[in-house]
């Protein structure tokens, strides 16, 4: 049961952005830069480390719906996403890729334990700066969604088919376009 007043047909970070809109925007703009915006990394590889971290983090919402739209990005495996949470050195993903997930997993952790070593094997493997500072973005934001979604204590369905099929959409229309489905045209005064 949600610690605020949120709407119970709106789960996870859905009834907390709808709850507060004008904090909603300037996130939903973030994880669309982050998530989908201009970049190397696929829009699947991109949601792999936000699921990923928000695994690390123990987010059900987060990494459901971010493992759907990973898996919808990636032709619907829903395999690989699952093998990247439960062992990504083993999953059929890119070294880059790889490398990328340690220093996600790590600033998951605490930023400072992200090593030049990390850095290097990254590079290594073909990262450039920008995929680099991508995978560390991605991890500190997710850290910050997982805990605002966590702690509101948000509802969370256990419904897998509903996070499958919403991930779909987002997917194919992107956070900003979707947002517009459960955020209020007005903003009220709390």
């Amino acid at each position: 049961m949600p610690h605020i007043a949120l709407d119970p047909e709106q789960p996870g970070i859905r009834g907390a952005m709808a709850f507060r809109p004008e904090t909603a925007k300037p996130l939903n703009e973030l994880v669309e830069v982050l998530l989908r915006g201009p970049g190397t990394l696929t829009p699947g590889e991109r949601e792999l480390i936000a699921t990923y971290v928000s695994h690390l983090n123990d987010c059900y919402y987060c990494q459901t719906i971010h493992g759907a739209i990973a898996a919808a990005h990636l032709g619907g495996d829903e395999e690989l996403v699952k093998r990247v949470k439960a062992d990504f050195r083993h999953a059929a993903v890119s070294e880059k890729l790889k490398a990328l997930l340690v220093i996600a997993a790590k600033v998951q952790k605490d930023g400072k334990s992200v090593t030049v070593e990390d850095v290097a094997s990254a590079r290594k493997h073909g990262a450039t700066d920008l995929e680099i500072h991508d995978a560390v973005l991605i991890s500190a934001a997710f850290c910050m969604y997982n805990r605002y979604v966590d702690g509101l204590g948000t509802t969370q369905p256990r419904d897998e088919a509903a996070y499958r099929e919403r991930g779909k959409i987002v997917a194919r229309e992107g956070y900003i376009a979707v947002s517009k489905t459960y955020i209020p045209a007005a903003t009220a005064t709390r």
